[in-house]
C-alpha cells in the first residue's frame, strides 16, 4: 500500500496514528506531497483525488481511497478486528457521530481560519482559496470562535467519559487530537477553563501510537519555506 501525505499536517497525522494502532506502518510506502507548492492541486494529484486533499491511500490493486474517515475504516477492518471504528452497532454509531462532530465543530473551523484569516501556507495556495473567503477576517474569526466552542463542547463530553465516543480510544479521539494540533499551529489556544480537555490531550499524547507520530505542525523544510 501507498499513502500520499505530508508529515506534520493534521489529516496525515490522523492516518499515521491509525497505522501505528494497527501495526501497519511497515506495510506502507509513504509518498510526500508538497502542499506548500500546491502539488495537491495539480492534475497529476487530482487524478488520484479530485477533492485535492491529503491523505490518499493507494491499494496494491491500484484503487485510491481518499477521506481520512474512509481510510481509517479500511485500515481498521483489514484484520477483521476493528479497534478504532467500533464492533457493535451502538459503538459504530456513537463513534461516527462523534467523529463527524470532531470534524465539523473543531478540525474544519480551525482549517478555515488558518487558510482564510491568516497567511496560511503561503502565496502558491492563494489561487486555490475560495474568492468569497479570501481576506475575510470576519469570516475567519467566526470560524475561530466556532472552534473554541467545539473545544468547550468536547471538554464537557470528556467530563463524563474517558474518551470522546465512550470508554475506548477511537478515531473520534484521533480527530479531536489532530484538531488541537492544528489549533496550536493556527494560534488558537485551548481556553483556560477546558482543563478536562487539556488533561485528556496529555493522556492521549502519551499513547504509543500517538507519541512521536503526531508531531508538531509542519516539517522543518516547510517552516523555512514559509519564512519561519
Amino acid at each position: 500500500m501507498r499513502i500520499f501525505d505530508r508529515p506534520g499536517f493534521p489529516n496525515p497525522a490522523r492516518i499515521r496514528i491509525v497505522l501505528a494502532e494497527k501495526a501497519l506502518e511497515s506495510q506502507v510506502e509513504f509518498v510526500s506531497v508538497d502542499l506548500i507548492a500546491a502539488e495537491h492541486q495539480q492534475p497529476a494529484f487530482l487524478e488520484k483525488n479530485p477533492s485535492g486533499v491529503l491523505p490518499v491511500l493507494q491499494l496494491d490493486d491500484g484503487t485510491y481511497i481518499a477521506e481520512s474517515t474512509a481510510i481509517t475504516e479500511y485500515l481498521d477492518n483489514l484484520d477483521g478486528h476493528p479497534t478504532l471504528t467500533g464492533t457493535t452497532p451502538k459503538q459504530k454509531a456513537l463513534i461516527h457521530m462523534m467523529q463527524r462532530r470532531a470534524e465539523a465543530e473543531l478540525l474544519d473551523p480551525v482549517g478555515i481560519y488558518f487558510h482564510h484569516a491568516t497567511p496560511g501556507l503561503g502565496p502558491d495556495l492563494q489561487a486555490f482559496k475560495s474568492p468569497e473567503w479570501a481576506g475575510r477576517q470576519d469570516w475567519g474569526n467566526r470560524q475561530r470562535d466556532k472552534a473554541l466552542r467545539g473545544m468547550a463542547y468536547f471538554n464537557t463530553v470528556l467530563r463524563s467519559q474517558p474518551f470522546v465516543a465512550g470508554d475506548a480510544f477511537s478515531m473520534a479521539d484521533i480527530t479531536v487530537f489532530a484538531g488541537l494540533m492544528f489549533a496550536d499551529a493556527a494560534g488558537i489556544a485551548v481556553p483556560e477553563d477546558c482543563s478536562t480537555l487539556v488533561a485528556w490531550r496529555a493522556k492521549v499524547a502519551e499513547l504509543p501510537s500517538v507519541k512521536n507520530r503526531s508531531g508538531q505542525m509542519f516539517v522543518p523544510e516547510d517552516l523555512r519555506r514559509l519564512g519561519f
